[in-house]
C-alpha cells in the first residue's frame, strides 16, 4: 500500500512531510507534491506532519480523490525528488482553506529558480 497526496495540497505546497519521509518518495511540482507509489514504504509519518491533511493511505482515499492515485503515480515520473522542506507557496494560508482546487493544479515541470 502507499499514501496519496490528494487536492488539499494543491497552490499551498507545505512540505512538512517531506523532512519525516524515510525513503524521499516526495516528487515537487509548481504547485503540488506527490507521492512515488514504488517508493512509498507504508511508514505513515507523513500523515500528521501535512497541516492541510491532503495526505490519506490508498485504501483510505475519499471517493472524491480516488484518481489521486494514479496522478501521483503519473507525476511522480515526472517530477524531481524533493528531499528537505522549504517555504510554502506564498498564498498557502489563502489556498489552504479552499476546496475544489483541482483545476489549479499545475502538472507542468518544476524549476526551482
Amino acid at each position: 500500500m502507499t499514501y496519496v497526496v490528494t487536492e488539499n495540497c494543491i497552490r499551498c505546497k507545505y512540505t512538512d512531510c517531506v523532512d519525516v519521509c524515510p525513503v524521499d518518495c516526495f516528487h515537487e511540482g509548481p504547485n503540488f507534491l506527490v507521492i512515488d507509489p514504488e517508493e512509498c514504504i507504508d511508514c505513515s509519518l507523513c500523515v500528521p506532519e501535512c497541516p492541510v491533511e491532503a495526505i490519506y493511505a490508498e485504501g483510505d482515499l475519499p471517493t472524491e480523490f480516488a484518481d489521486f492515485h494514479a496522478i501521483n503515480a503519473d507525476l511522480a515520473k515526472r517530477w524531481p525528488i524533493i528531499a528537505t522542506s522549504h517555504e510554502p507557496l506564498p498564498e498557502a494560508e489563502r489556498w489552504a482553506e479552499l476546496e475544489g482546487k483541482r483545476q489549479f493544479l499545475d502538472a507542468g515541470s518544476f524549476v526551482d529558480a
